[in-house]
């Protein structure tokens, strides 16, 4: 009786495991962006770092983004800390919505060690699907306490629909 017990219990908290992880990249998968070194990106040399985990040349984060419609307009909020407003473009293609940009390292003024590089630096690209058409023309945008906020007014107003379709 305890085995079955053992089993049962073991096949719930594996079925659970398996449900977190679909749910986990399905939410995310558009949120993780790589990073790539850029010209401009100045790391550190690989001999002053003493993470083992650290490669240089292989950057990911996740830039979580929320996109809100209302009658007239879409917002994208993506959470993009450590950069400066003039590191971002913007741009509308098709029905997406593109955000390039650079993120520096600092280098500390004193003489040192990094014990732990877990920030993800170089340039970035991250694409958000827009659900609907916008006046890319119109559009808006603004960076503060590490949050890009792009407006992009609808290109027909109207409430968001829902359709129910018979099954018949």
């Amino acid at each position: 009786m305890k085995l079955e017990n053992l089993k049962e219990n073991m096949g719930a908290f594996w079925d659970s495991l398996a449900e977190g992880w679909r749910h986990l990249l399905q939410s995310a998968s558009g949120a993780l962006t790589r990073f790539r070194p850029a010209e401009s990106t100045d790391l550190p040399d690989t001999g002053d770092v003493d993470d083992q985990s650290w490669l240089p040349s292989r950057g990911w984060s996740m830039l979580g983004g929320d996109v809100f419609e209302d009658d007239r307009r879409l917002v994208v909020r993506l959470e993009v800390p450590g950069l400066e407003k003039e590191d971002f473009d913007i741009q509308v293609h098709d029905d997406s919505l593109v955000v390039t940009g650079e993120k520096r390292f600092q280098k500390e003024n004193t003489e040192g060690r990094w014990r732990v590089m877990q920030c993800a630096y170089g340039a970035f690209r991250r694409v958000v699907p827009l659900p609907v058409p916008v006046k890319a023309d119109e559009a808006t945008a603004a960076y503060r306490n590490g949050v890009l906020k792009v407006e992009l007014p609808k290109q027909h107003a109207g409430k968001p629909r829902s359709v129910s379709i018979k099954v018949e």
